[in-house]
């Protein structure tokens, strides 16, 4: 019964961390999308010209715009990739044990298996999310996360459409989430072994009898972020170009699946302005929502009394 209420208060922790985390940084999803997808109202500006853009030729609120989807589906996708990391994390640690040449390479296996699980099963929304997103206001095609679903599953091919992306999703979470969690994780050890006097406080109920501050949270989470993206990004562009790509009629050439359109995508485009366009905006969102949710998640974990700590 108590470790049943814990799973609970677990995923509830982890929902509202991913929720704090992605709308701490909404604003810059949306250029983000924008700017990846090259909309053609935004595609020649930068970062902060296209939010400014947006907030003139729109309005302040529009900078949120596909949030709610993004809150619909970040609760139970968040909740299920910590969750899922934690079952994963510690089957794994029993099953491998330390015979692995990679010092917390269980944490990476552990990260990619949870954020391959959470992202199978919250995907259609991600889709509904970026289509939302990307129409610019006078121009709308959906009106709510409900017509988008409909209007996408009844028009272009059932939840085969929506599940269009899939793959690049696929193949980019598994250096995304196993480098995020791998990296929390390392440093967050670092820390604790190498510089607990500045980095953490004592707290007996942990493991190890330590927790880490928060600032030392947020700097570990930031610097995981960073590292995640860098290694994914390409198959993010990919993902997003395919989830749009029936929006217009001049971009359906892009839902031709992912080797086609990765291909287009380098001989439009290149490498920086295509494969790796909208990255600056990537570090800006990812290293704070990375870093907010991480550390959101292990706060309200400790405010519940569950266990943060780790062997040292």
């Amino acid at each position: 019964m108590f470790n049943h209420a814990k799973t609970i208060a677990s995923r509830i922790v982890s929902g509202v961390a991913g929720m704090c985390s992605k709308t701490a940084v909404a604003p810059l999803d949306r250029i983000k999308i924008l700017l990846q997808a090259h909309s053609i109202h935004y595609k020649h500006l930068g970062v902060f010209s296209g939010l400014q853009h947006i907030v003139k030729k729109e309005s302040f609120f529009a900078l949120y715009k596909g949030n709610g989807a993004q809150m619909v589906r970040i609760f139970p996708y968040a909740a299920t990739q910590f969750t899922a990391f934690e079952v994963y994390k510690k089957y794994l640690g029993k099953v491998l044990g330390t015979n692995l040449p990679i010092k917390h390479a269980d944490k990476f296996m552990a990260g990619a298996a949870a954020g391959v699980t959470a992202v199978t099963l919250t995907y259609p929304l991600d889709t509904i999310r970026a289509r939302l997103a990307f129409q610019v206001t006078g121009e709308h095609r959906y009106n709510g996360i409900v017509h988008t679903a409909v209007s996408i599953f009844r028009t272009e091919g059932g939840l085969r459409a929506l599940y269009r992306g899939f793959v690049p999703t696929l193949m980019g979470m598994v250096p995304y989430a196993g480098f995020s969690f791998y990296c929390f994780e390392m440093l967050k050890f670092v820390c604790m072994k190498y510089a607990p006097g500045i980095t953490c406080k004592k707290c007996d109920r942990n493991t190890g009898g330590l927790v880490l501050c928060v600032p030392a949270k947020l700097l570990c989470g930031g610097f995981a972020g960073a590292v995640a993206q860098s290694f994914s990004y390409p198959l993010d562009v990919t993902r997003r170009r395919m989830q749009l790509a029936m929006m217009n009629p001049e971009t359906a050439k892009f839902g031709m699946g992912m080797w086609k359109t990765l291909s287009i995508i380098y001989n439009e485009n290149g490498i920086m302005k295509g494969l790796y366009r909208g990255m600056s905006i990537n570090y800006l969102r990812a290293i704070p929502m990375v870093a907010v949710s991480f550390s959101t998640y292990e706060v309200l974990k400790q405010a519940l009394k569950l266990d943060t700590g780790m062997k040292i």
